[in-house]
């Protein structure tokens, strides 16, 4: 199983035993949360509400990886306690060699530069063990938090997609953030050794 280990947090797939945990934060956090998540498909049990959903959506995750698709991790702290989850999805292979990184964090821990330090750690193995070429962040404007995090970690503002996503049944614009293998053997090691080596 890979696990990404920073100075403060670690990253592995979540397993079936860790829904305790991530129930526990995504059921306090959901009004902080989902505002900015696409809605649940229609009739899909809740994850957060129900054990075996979240065993199937943690599966899901092992299949997208076992075929190279997506690459999911919850965040955890040194100490085992579970904060988040930082994602490599929707991998294109070919000409494009490219992913999407996302991101979320309990509310109780924002700010604490938890999510730069992981979002570092999944950089660098997208672009160091997947070989990757590029890889975009699609944040909704408004999203000041996630902007902040794509902007410290200086991803280029590439403009507005218009309409890009569905977020609670709206098309909402979102702001296309992203860097390229290129600018990460640039300053690769800077942002390592700021975010997680420090």
């Amino acid at each position: 199983m890979t696990e990404l280990i920073g100075s403060r947090v670690m990253l592995r797939p979540l397993r079936p035993d860790d829904w305790d945990g991530w129930r526990e934060v995504r059921v306090r956090c959901r009004a902080w949360l989902e505002r900015w998540e696409p809605s649940p498909d229609a009739g899909s049990l809740d994850p957060a509400l129900d054990r075996e959903a979240f065993r199937s959506r943690c599966g899901a995750w092992d299949r997208q990886r076992h075929f190279d698709a997506a690459y999911g991790f919850g965040l955890f702290l040194l100490d085992g306690q579970f904060a988040g989850e930082v994602s490599l999805g929707s991998v294109q292979r070919g000409p494009f060699q490219m992913g999407y990184v996302g991101y979320w964090i309990d509310e109780a821990l924002a700010g604490s530069g938890y999510i730069p330090e992981g979002v570092v750690l999944v950089m660098q193995y997208a672009f160091d063990a997947l070989q990757l070429h590029r890889l975009e962040a699609a944040i909704v404007p408004r999203n000041m938090s996630s902007r902040r995090v794509a902007e410290k970690l200086g991803l280029r503002d590439e403009g507005t997609a218009v309409r890009f996503l569905q977020i609670q049944n709206v098309y909402e614009d979102h702001i296309r953030y992203a860097i390229t293998v290129e600018e990460w053997r640039e300053r690769g090691h800077e942002l390592v050794a700021k975010f997680v080596n420090h």
